[in-house]
């Protein structure tokens, strides 16, 4: 715990040191980074309206075209309105640092240049091209000349901000990766020491566990083996005892009959109350079988399936189909009792609690192994009542004391498969 509680301040410490250096470095890339990158596109782009300004006022001072001074103003004010946006975006996007000085400056000297543009082409448009065409030598190109010389010293300046972001972001990361490094050791050593520590504490109780298991496995077969001695011992009185009772009952019911006189009272009696013997000798017998079928003694595994199926059947109104494959080998007593136990339990789940009326039965013999399946289309084992998860864990019980193993599968949208797997070796040695 102790363990558990350092590492968990340590990574909430470390989280929260991680997260304010990331926030500023966040800052300082929104803050100065991209606002210099935008910052400096709205300058390239004012100085490229400058350079279209100077190669205009070339060409008008040249002379070489045919076309009065006037004819530039529509040029002039295409470039005047694509400036003033890009001065008011650059405005915007402009660095905290630069000075109120820098800010109007650029401003000013832009107004400026437009207000000589003014006067020179209303010279013009007076018929005044010489001295429209001064203005332009004298004033405009000059004014043309500043405004490139600053735009360019503003890109510089904006060059140099982004080094220095650069630098400085360069110093965040370096300082977080030598606490990265000083943390990771810290936390190495935590979870090295509290691993040890929980590896020696998982030994003593998994060594626990493991007794236990064998304890519990141990109990869990000689209730098994218990409860199914119990059941044949009961079985067998119920057929040898009671079955031999009630058989010299009816024997000699027949007899008294045979010798009442034909057609009295007494002779119908005799003979209803050895019909009511009869029916609870068949009773008996087939409670008996239930018990514990002598057939799985006598004949074996698959015979007792060929009998049991087709009794499901009659008493519980389910139509079965029943499967077989693969190539039979012998299936020894004790390993037999407990297949079909698993068989008679899911079938009763089938009967009692899946709301199904057809089920399937699959016996398989495969090289390693031998295969059950019981399957059905009803409710499934999660809609069903809790009721049975007894007789689940005893399901699991038998698979486990086989070797085997047991699964609940949804095989469908809904009903139940339970496959019950127990390898070939594993049932030739149970019970030697």
């Amino acid at each position: 715990m102790l363990g558990l509680i350092i590492t968990v301040v340590a990574v909430v410490a470390y989280s929260v040191y991680i997260t304010l250096q990331i926030s500023g470095l966040r800052e300082l890339q929104h803050n100065l980074a991209d606002r210099n990158r935008k910052d400096s596109l709205q300058l390239l782009r004012i100085q490229n309206d400058l350079n279209s300004l100077a190669l205009a006022m070339r060409d008008m001072l040249d002379n070489d075209e045919p076309y009065p001074l006037t004819a530039w103003s529509g040029q002039f004010q295409r470039i005047r309105v694509d400036l003033e946006d890009a001065l008011r975006l650059e405005e915007q996007t402009s660095i905290a640092y630069r000075t109120p000085e820098q800010r109007q400056y650029l401003g000013n000297s832009v107004v400026q240049f437009w207000d000589a543009s003014d006067r020179m082409f209303t010279l013009a448009r007076d018929g005044k091209e010489p001295e429209a065409r001064a203005q332009i030598r004298l004033s405009l190109m000059a004014r043309q000349e500043a405004l490139n010389t600053a735009v360019a010293r503003l890109l510089v300046q904006n060059n140099e901000s982004e080094q220095e972001a650069a630098v400085r972001a360069n110093e965040i990361y370096d300082h977080v990766q030598q606490q990265v490094y000083v943390f990771l050791t810290a936390t190495l050593t935590v979870i090295l020491v509290t691993s040890l520590y929980l590896i020696r504490s998982n030994r003593e109780l998994f060594a626990r566990l493991e007794v236990l298991s064998g304890q519990r496995s141990e109990l869990a077969q000689k209730l098994i083996s218990t409860q199914e001695s119990t059941l044949r011992y009961i079985s067998r009185e119920l057929h040898d005892e009671f079955g031999q009772i009630l058989t010299a009952i009816g024997s000699i019911l027949g007899r008294a009959g045979s010798q009442a006189p034909e057609g009295s009272r007494l002779r119908a009696d005799l003979r209803e109350v050895r019909e009511i013997a009869q029916s609870t000798l068949d009773n008996v017998r087939s409670l008996s079988q239930a018990l514990h079928p002598v057939i799985l003694d006598e004949a074996g595994l698959e015979s007792t399936l060929d009998w049991y199926i087709p009794t499901v059947e009659r008493q519980t109104g389910l139509v079965i189909g029943y499967e077989k494959s693969g190539i039979p080998f012998p299936i020894n007593g004790s390993a037999g009792i407990h297949i079909y136990r698993v068989l008679q339990e899911a079938l009763n789940n089938v009967a009692r609690h899946s709301g199904a009326h057809q089920a399937w039965v699959r016996l398989r013999y495969v090289p390693n192994a031998l295969e059950l399946e019981v399957e059905d289309h009803g409710t499934g084992i999660g809609a069903r009542s809790s009721k049975h998860t007894i007789g689940l864990v005893a399901m699991r019980e038998r698979a486990e004391l086989l070797g085997g193993t047991i699964e609940f599968l949804q095989p469908t949208d809904h009903g139940t498969l339970v496959r019950l797997r127990i390898p070939r070796e594993q049932q030739d040695s149970y019970g030697r």
